[in-house]
């Protein structure tokens, strides 16, 4: 299948798709799966919270979140890949608090529920950044008041001050777009439509950041 954005990085093989957990616990030298569980934690879940993931995934992540909530929360996972909504309805499929939806993130869309959370985890730097506008406003149009934005990707950082082994890999295996995305003032651009009260947590020598922004 043609990507949407030939440019980016986040629109996955089919092969990568369908074994997408096990690439990242490789390509990460197993460093993933310990650093997501750190980044859930600092979600501060509640126990009756309405999360949603957006580009959930094979749902690795809500299966983490779920740990945290009760049977009265819900959980819900947004993705378009038909891989994806394989390999995450069967790993849910014994939780009823949690639900997929088929539904691309890039769009406009109208869900019948607003959440207490809303996460995004490597899948926002990887868009044209008037595609990012899009994502966000569809955060904000499905998040209750106090809710929050909840964005796990990489900082803002000057790639040129990198390590230079650590600065070979980024340009090699990023996109474009994440070149831009991590010259941009996240938090500006936040306060634009209608986010405030920031809470951050750096990771990985403060390259990749979990930033927390509140709808006002």
């Amino acid at each position: 299948m043609d990507k949407i954005y030939p440019d980016s990085g986040v629109e996955l093989s089919k092969f990568t798709a369908k074994h997408y957990d096990k690439v990242m616990n490789v390509a990460s030298f197993g460093l993933y799966k310990p650093f997501i569980k750190k980044a859930i934690s600092n979600l501060y879940i509640k126990q009756n919270d309405k999360i949603l993931d957006l580009g959930c995934g094979t749902g690795r992540n809500i299966l983490l979140m779920n740990k945290y909530v009760s049977d009265n929360s819900l959980l819900t996972g947004l993705d378009i890949s038909e891989d994806m909504e394989k390999q995450f309805n069967f790993n849910c499929k014994q939780f009823s608090n949690i639900k997929f939806i088929n539904k691309r993130i890039d769009q406009p869309f109208e869900l019948d529920q607003k959440f207490n959370k809303i996460f995004i985890s490597f899948v926002i730097h990887g868009f044209p950044h008037e595609i990012r506008k899009i994502i966000i406003k569809n955060a904000y149009n499905h998040l209750n008041a106090g809710g929050t934005f909840n964005i796990l990707d990489f900082a803002e950082f000057d790639m040129d001050k990198m390590p230079f082994h650590h600065r070979i890999i980024f340009k090699k295996i990023e996109c474009k777009y994440a070149f831009d995305f991590i010259k941009r003032d996240w938090k500006n651009i936040l306060e634009e439509y209608g986010f405030d009260n920031f809470k951050e947590n750096f990771y990985f020598k403060k390259y990749v950041r979990l930033l927390k922004a509140e709808k006002l």
